[in-house]
């Protein structure tokens, strides 16, 4: 087996290496995540200058539709080699949505509809095994609420890679199904999503696999920028006003805060004012949300999670301080909804828009009408809503409010009768 620690290099490669956040030592491009001095997390330092020489509007513009359209912004060295058909989801003029909250410039990301396992974890994990591939590896592994279980079984299974998963046992039984179809080796653990990770860190250190979100992590996180950076394309190169985004390790947030700053930089975009960044928990599982409404730089942990959104419930997020600084950062703000408030939420979305989301979507959208109804997010001001899972994977929690069917004899007096 390959031991996976090479360090893969090329001439034109627009990526410097790895570099800690915390004192900003400087790493190679290898399995690494945290920095052997401080421990601060390592995150992939780029070349801009070399960037700004070769990337443009114009070519990216005459690229497939995909994420790797704007591949010199992702940590990879060559080519890439799974995940070819993932990204560039519809942005959707959310109007139907926007007359019910009284908003008048409202958007949907849909990544309910990524390829190949509909959630936006198909972008991170295109990119975390393709950069898996380069370093060597030829089994991967991830720790997971659901749908990364999803996507990483399945673009292992694309790739011909070994691969391990291990899930909460009380996952919905859809994302369960939806793992082990693709031929992955699923391993129920009885604890919560921290006590998961925990082991998987254990076992990244005894067994030369690629843990996407463990020693693959600085590079599997990159992959949430091409969400953001096709907003900002998609919007006609312009940065949005405000951004609605939903938190579990609150890795998504912080990504697409850095891809607003990339654009900038790179001169992609024009602004009418900075782009504030608003974060999503649900109340059952809510330590980023928490911290921001108390204003504390302190993330408290939550050790029992207690909501349907069990996508986000990560009582011990591992971003959690640096998406509640970009938040502050930006202007922005956080809101905590209830279970409620969750499932009206996916009912509103799909009644008004035709977009059935998981509950994380219903998080994310509950917290943004909270935000409009408390005057945080201008009614007048482009705000997107990200929407990163599709309904099908967690259908459980809305089964009991559905009114059952009417079901009657096949003549058209009995129709006329109930409508």
């Amino acid at each position: 087996m390959l031991t996976g620690v090479s360090s893969t290099s090329s001439a034109t490669s627009t990526v410097l290496g790895l570099r800690c956040r915390e004192c900003g030592r400087d790493y190679p491009k290898q399995a690494l995540h945290v920095c052997e001095f401080c421990f601060g997390p390592l995150e992939v330092a780029y070349d801009y200058p070399l960037i700004a020489e070769r990337l443009t509007r114009e070519l990216i513009a005459r690229r497939a539709p995909t994420l790797w359209r704007y591949r010199e912004l992702l940590p990879i060295d060559e080519p890439p080699t799974v995940g070819l058909d993932a990204g560039f989801t519809p942005l959707v003029r959310a109007r139907n949505l926007g007359r019910a909250l009284g908003h008048s410039d409202l958007w949907v990301k849909n990544d309910a509809v990524c390829h190949p396992t509909l959630s936006f974890k198909d972008r991170v994990v295109s990119v975390a095994l393709s950069k898996a591939r380069e370093l060597g590896f030829d089994t991967v592994a991830c720790a997971s609420t659901g749908n990364l279980a999803n996507s990483t079984a399945a673009n292992a299974a694309q790739a011909g890679l070994r691969c391990f998963v291990l899930i909460p046992r009380d996952l919905e039984a859809g994302k369960v199904l939806g793992t082990t179809v693709y031929g992955a080796r699923v391993i129920g653990i009885d604890g919560t999503y921290d006590d998961v990770n925990r082991l998987c860190s254990e076992i990244a250190g005894r067994h030369p696999w690629a843990f996407v979100n463990v020693n693959i992590r600085p590079y599997y996180a990159e992959g949430s920028k091409s969400f953001g950076f096709e907003i900002q394309e998609q919007l006609g190169w312009r940065a949005p006003r405000h951004v609605v985004v939903p938190m579990a390790s609150g890795s998504l947030l912080t990504k697409i805060a850095k891809s607003i700053d990339e654009f900038k930089k790179l001169g992609f975009v024009e602004t009418a004012g900075p782009t504030r960044l608003y974060g999503a928990q649900a109340s059952g599982c809510s330590p980023i949300a928490d911290a921001v409404i108390a204003g504390r730089d302190a993330i408290k942990p939550v050790k029992q999670p207690k909501t349907i959104a069990k996508s986000l419930a990560i009582g011990n997020p591992a971003d959690g301080p640096y998406a509640a600084q970009a938040i502050r950062a930006s202007g922005g703000a956080a809101a905590a909804v209830s279970d409620d408030e969750i499932l009206d939420a996916i009912q509103l979305l799909g009644e008004t828009e035709g977009i059935f989301t998981e509950t994380a979507g219903g998080v994310t959208l509950a917290a943004a009408r909270k935000l409009i109804a408390d005057g945080k997010i201008a009614k007048d001001e482009t705000t997107v809503i990200c929407i990163t899972g599709n309904g099908l994977k967690t259908q459980e929690p809305l089964q009991e409010r559905m009114k059952p069917l009417p079901v009657i004899a096949p003549r058209i007096e009995e129709f006329e009768k109930i409508i």
